[in-house]
């Protein structure tokens, strides 16, 4: 008898630790992360500076979790200002509250702690986070999310040996507010230090790189293949990423999985995400390099901005030596370069988040409610100061947020009146945003009309790439659309004096940021949001503000004084509820067995 219930004991305590801890096999199982964002001292480009660092860590550690997972992030801002992370990619289902964007969320001050907690519902792929505030992401805070298929799901190739991440952008050895105070002042950035991999600077491949510079190595096996996912966190560089002699197999850019096509290198544009399949399948005479290098520029000028690390082999005979491989594209032929996005199809037979195939969604039957022709523009000075425009406005954070002004009902916050095309007129300052219609289907095009490769990204979403080409675009190019298997994402680019068009399925309420991805466009205005409203709202489509949202502007009178951690709380009520339910079990098992 005894036996019989330290048994039923067991299975008891192992059901309930399942229940509640982050491997749960229960389909909306949590996970938790603690965040302590604060400054450290790196020199990854051999200069001593200031980097921002999560758990002391640079980059910040992996957010790893699984379709359908509440996601609970501690977050204590150890910084000397105010700090927002967003989660670049991530689809946040009916709660804009958690986007982490000042549009849509106050920030979290100095010594203060705010949780977020979302669901990524109905999502698998490779994401990261960064700071959305005051050009914080230049020194820093940037990490990676991935988001693995549910068990039930199965992955559209065999399962990897493996998984090896990359981050990856360029770096300037100023930090965040050195940088902010050059775009203040009206000038441009100039060209970065460096580019950067893993946090860390270039192998010493030639005489150029100084020593004692500390690079990345990454350890495979010969014969195996890994998953190999790289995003690209950096300022304003579009990067060209390649393993020497090695093929890189497309397989998924930011929650889709993609037609697959093998790749000598790939251009990885700024916040975009992809992952490859690479088999070591080469000998191992010696290491090989790893290779993120500036694109899209005057590539002789700019050869010190080349990120190097080292491929080793564990039964690698030597070190590597000799040239760097070269990208196979000459970007000096601007027609060749939509080749390699143009070849990005989704793959329409892979299942996804869900066990439906990807493609079953017929985007290009659905009638288009509403076109939106975003032109940017190269910054002009608008009031003495220079300013980055979409269609002639360059957008004015409000000190309340959209979200927060619209539930508590304050009035003239921002204003309704985005245009929907370029207007001819001289460029202001605003907080105009979109007015979006729920279950509206939107044409969205990207005309890019300033000098330098852009990436556009939409929060809250993602988009059907359906089009890119040279030129102004018109109705007419309606008629070169991919109309079967675009893929979808979240980040797309635009290439200068050239358009790309996205179609959009406007099915989560809330207010979302529409921005270009090069922070410093971005710092200079170049955004707006979408306010996207359901009229017949019934309390389903969309959440109330969380406990623990913060107040400020119009509001700040309403913000108490943080004297513990809402995470403490938040944890606790799971610790009390995992406690309560043991102990209900446990009776149970008394009068069971």
């Amino acid at each position: 008898m005894a036996a019989l219930f330290w048994r039923c004991f067991l299975f008891v305590y192992v059901l309930c630790f399942a229940l509640f801890s982050g491997d749960s096999l229960a389909a909306d199982a949590s996970v938790f992360y603690d965040f302590k964002v604060s400054y450290i001292t790196a020199s990854p480009l051999g200069v001593p500076q200031q980097v921002i660092a999560i758990n002391k860590q640079f980059p910040g550690p992996l957010l790893n979790a699984t379709t359908n997972n509440h996601v609970v992030v501690n977050v204590q801002n150890e910084l000397d200002e105010p700090l927002l992370l967003t989660w670049s990619g991530i689809q946040m289902r009916r709660n804009s509250w958690q986007d982490g964007v000042l549009g849509t969320t106050c920030p979290i001050p100095p010594k203060w702690n705010f949780t977020y907690q979302f669901q990524v519902k109905d999502q698998i792929g490779s994401y990261f986070y960064f700071p959305s505030l005051n050009f914080q992401r230049a020194s820093g805070g940037f990490g990676p999310i991935i988001i693995n298929n549910r068990e039930v799901i199965p992955i559209p190739f065999p399962q990897p040996d493996g998984e090896i991440t990359f981050i990856i952008g360029d770096w300037y050895t100023k930090n965040h507010t050195a940088l902010r105070e050059i775009l203040d002042s009206g000038r441009e950035l100039g060209m970065p230090d460096g580019v950067l991999i893993n946090g860390k600077g270039p192998f010493k491949y030639n005489s150029s790189v100084p020593d004692g510079i500390e690079y990345e190595t990454v350890h495979v096996d010969p014969g195996k293949t890994y998953r190999i996912r790289v995003h690209n966190v950096g300022i304003s560089t579009s990067l060209n990423f390649r393993i020497q002699n090695h093929k890189l197999l497309l397989v998924e850019t930011e929650g889709r999985y993609t037609s697959q096509a093998n790749f000598t290198d790939f251009d990885i544009h700024v916040g975009q995400s992809y992952s490859f399949l690479v088999t070591m399948d080469q000998n191992a005479t010696s290491d090989y390099y790893i290779v993120a290098s500036a694109r899209f520029v005057n590539e002789t000028v700019w050869q010190r901005v080349t990120g190097v690390a080292i491929l080793h082999y564990s039964n690698s005979k030597g070190s590597a030596s000799g040239p760097l491989p070269a990208p196979a594209t000459d970007v000096s032929k601007p027609w060749s370069v939509m080749n390699q996005p143009r070849a990005i199809r989704q793959n329409t037979s892979a299942s996804g988040a869900r066990p439906n195939p990807q493609g079953s969604f017929h985007y290009g039957q659905i009638n288009i409610t509403h076109t939106y022709i975003l032109r940017s523009l190269p910054p002009k000075k608008i009031n003495g100061s220079l300013h980055a425009t979409l269609n002639g406005i360059s957008f004015a954070n409000p000190s309340t947020p959209v979200r927060l002004a619209d539930f508590y009902k304050v009035k003239g916050a921002y204003k309704l009146d985005f245009p929907d095309k370029p207007l001819d007129r001289p460029p202001r300052l605003a907080n105009s945003i979109i007015n979006a219609t729920y279950k509206g289907f939107i044409e969205v095009v990207f005309q890019n009309n300033d000098t330098k490769v852009q990436s556009f990204h939409v929060n809250g979403y993602s988009f059907f790439v359906v089009g890119m080409d040279f030129g102004n675009w018109t109705q007419e190019r309606r008629g070169s659309y991919n109309n079967w298997d675009a893929i979808s994402r979240s980040t797309v680019e635009v290439y200068p004096g050239a358009w790309t068009a996205v179609l959009i399925s406007l099915d989560n309420v809330g207010v979302w940021n529409i921005r270009v991805e090069n922070m410093d466009r971005w710092y200079l205005g170049q955004e707006t949001y979408m306010r996207i409203t359901n009229p017949e709202e019934n309390g389903k489509t969309e959440m109330d503000p969380p406990d623990n949202v913060l107040y400020c502007g119009a509001l700040k009178s309403m913000q108490k004084e943080q004297h513990h951690s809402a995470a403490t709380s938040i944890l606790k009520g799971h610790l009390k509820l995992f406690y309560s339910m043991l102990m209900v079990m446990l009776v149970s098992v008394f009068f069971v067995c």
